[in-house]
Formats: structure tokens, sequence, C-alpha cells
């Protein structure tokens, strides 16, 4: 039975641990909050030490058959400029994050058939295995095969975020493409975990809609794959809205957001409750809250990151376009683009090399790698 049957449609209760969960959301007494951070920290340090694995994304594509309307990817964002790597400029990109120190790569590109094809991600994972050991994927939901097809090829795992568990909002949200699929996006993880991927991360974009009942439905997840998917390793992030293509000027709901204080409170409680899961905190955050935050429970940071294709290195930039209704559209003549749309605005833009030293300033060892296929050897 998936999830969607046992859990998210109430079929069962929660349990002990998910009322522990909520009581922690809901902490707001004198000192409440304080003591969580405490042991959150404490926890941590215990059983992940005084370390922090630091990431980079690497964008392949910003061509999308979806149209969701918190995204500057969309389909019918018909003016942003876009473009696909091909192989050897996704080698390009690569290799500057390689110089730069990183040895765990995320892959990310839109969902769009045409531009990334069959095969396209299965080539690019292996060209790149030889110079990362740990390489996940953010893409399109896939069937199981297609899973246990970049899990050969060299991929270990995969991140797929639901955006909100509110299924009347995702309705909303989500008007065109194969994205409008509530049910088929939320057994994600289930695939990929049959599929053979060994880290499996999940989130929700907080901002979408009630942040409480997000963190919630997000928990009960969490708790379902650890009961049904034991053998992989799990991570969670809360991304944030942030300013994107098309809403530039955008402003959180703060009926919906999730402000600086509840984020801490969803930290510590993940922490709590799920002791030995990831927790991630990327670049949409700003520096000074980055610097606070790490400390309580979070294991994986994104550092020096960009969010469109050929962002570290300007590849692809030859072949900027935009597209409409599926084809590609020249630009006119006298448009002078710097390269592709970003997917939204990151805060922190601090090189790497700022944030590992942070990092060690306070403490901590900035981890680049934690595996090697030698290991099973």
């Amino acid at each position: 039975m998936s999830y969607v049957e046992r859990y998210y449609e109430g079929a069962e209760a929660d349990s002990a641990l998910m009322k522990q969960f909520r009581a922690m959301l809901d902490a707001d007494g004198p000192g409440e909050l304080e003591s969580l951070a405490q042991r959150s920290h404490l926890l941590t340090r215990e059983r992940f030490g005084a370390t922090m694995r630091l990431f980079a994304p690497l964008y392949l594509s910003n061509e999308c058959v979806n149209n969701c309307s918190y995204c500057g990817f969309s389909r019918d964002n018909h003016d942003i400029f876009r473009t696909t790597l091909t192989v050897e400029q996704v080698l390009k990109e690569a290799q500057h994050l390689y110089d730069k120190g990183f040895r765990n790569l995320l892959l990310v590109a839109g969902e769009h058939p045409k531009f990334v094809s069959e095969g396209y991600l299965q080539e690019c994972i292996r060209a790149l295995k030889g110079m990362f050991p740990t390489i996940a994927v953010e893409v399109g939901p896939m069937e199981d095969h297609q899973y246990q097809e970049l899990v050969e090829a060299g991929a270990e795992g995969l991140i797929v975020y639901q955006e909100t568990y509110d299924k009347e909002r995702y309705a909303e949200l989500h008007t065109a493409g194969p994205k409008k699929k509530f049910e088929w996006r939320m057994e994600c993880p289930e695939r990929a975990y049959r599929g053979g991927f060994r880290r499996i991360g999940i989130g929700a974009l907080f901002g979408l809609s009630n942040w409480k009942e997000e963190a919630l439905q997000l928990a009960r997840h969490l708790e379902y794959m650890n009961k049904t998917g034991w053998k992989a390793l799990y991570s969670v992030a809360f991304p944030r809205m942030r300013p994107y293509a098309g809403n530039y000027q955008y402003a959180p709901d703060p009926m919906l957001s999730l402000d600086d204080r509840s984020l801490v409170k969803l930290i510590c409680a993940f922490r709590l409750c799920f002791p030995n899961v990831g927790i991630v905190l990327s670049t949409r955050e700003p520096e000074h809250l980055r610097d606070q935050l790490f400390r309580l429970g979070v294991t994986h940071m994104s550092a020096g990151s960009a969010t469109e294709p050929g962002g570290y290195t300007g590849a692809g930039n030859e072949d900027i376009h935009y597209t409409v209704k599926g084809k590609r559209v020249p630009l006119a003549d006298n448009t002078k683009p710097c390269g592709a749309t970003e997917q939204f605005k990151i805060d922190d833009e601090r090189p790497v090399e700022v944030i590992a030293e942070m990092l060690r300033q306070n403490g901590y060892d900035p981890v680049w790698k934690d595996w090697d296929e030698a290991i099973l050897g």
C-alpha cells in the first residue's frame, strides 16, 4: 500500500512520534524554543560530529513542459532565455565545480522529454562519474525502471519535493503538464527506492500553503519512507519561496509563509524526531541566517550556487533561445542575453571558499566527499 493510500488520505491515525512532532511545532512557551535548539544541536553533534557536507547544483536545462505558477522555468513563461547543455558543456560546468573542491553534485533539469531526451541524463551521469563519487538528480518523475537506469549509470541520490501536500492548492498551482498528477509525484520516493537509489531527499516548498500543515505531512511522509524503505538514507529540505523569473517582486504571503522562528522550530523538530535524517540548507536563505541555523541540526549545505544552466562558466550561451508551445524560437537580432534565465534568485551569494572558511572558524569540518565506490570493493 502506497503512502497516499495508507497515510495521506487518513487511513491511519498519527503515531506517537507524529504527536510529539506536532507538539514541538506548537511550542511557544518561555524558553521552549531555546530548549529545542540546544537539544537539537547536541543530538546533531552526537550523530554527525562537527561536520558539514557541501554540495552544488548543476543545472542541465531550463526547458519544461509543466505550467507551475511559482517557477521561473514554467512552460508558459515565453520570455525567459532557455538552453540545454550538451554533455561536453555539462563537463565544463562540472570541471569548474570540481576545481572548487566539490565532490557531491546535484544535477537539475526541467521536465521536457524533447530536450532532456531519453538517455541524456544517463549519458551525463556516466560522463561525470569518474570525477564525482556522489551524484544526485532532481528531475521530473519517472517509472521504476527509469530510476534503475539512472542508478546503473552511476547516480546514487534522488531529490524530489512534493512542492505542496495540499491537494487542492496543488491543483491550482499546476495547470498543465505531467506534473499535474499529484499522486504520481507523491509516490516518486517509493519508485526511486524500488529503482535502487540509496539516498532519497524529500521536502515541500514553503510559502505555497499553510506551513504547519505542510510540515506535518512532510514528517508523515518521512516516517512512512523510514518504515517501508529502511535501506535508504533520507534527507529533508525546507526551501522557502524566492523571487523568480516572471515575479522578481515576489513578496511572501504572511498567512502561508514560514518565518525565521518557525524555520528554527522545523529544523529542531525534524532532528529530534528523526535523529538520523539529513537536513539540507540551501543558498535560498540569507547568509546571516545560514551562519546561525547550520548549528541547530543541518547536515548538508549548498554553496556558491547557480540556478541556471551554464551559470558557472557560461557554457551553452551560444544556444540561448525562447521556447513557445514546445518549439525553439530564435532571439531577435537586438536581444543580447548574458545567459540562460535562472529558476529563482539565491540569497547567499558568497563563494564556496568563504562558506568553507566560515565553517572552519566555527569549529566545523567542511566535508567534500563522504563516499567512494572502493568501499564496496
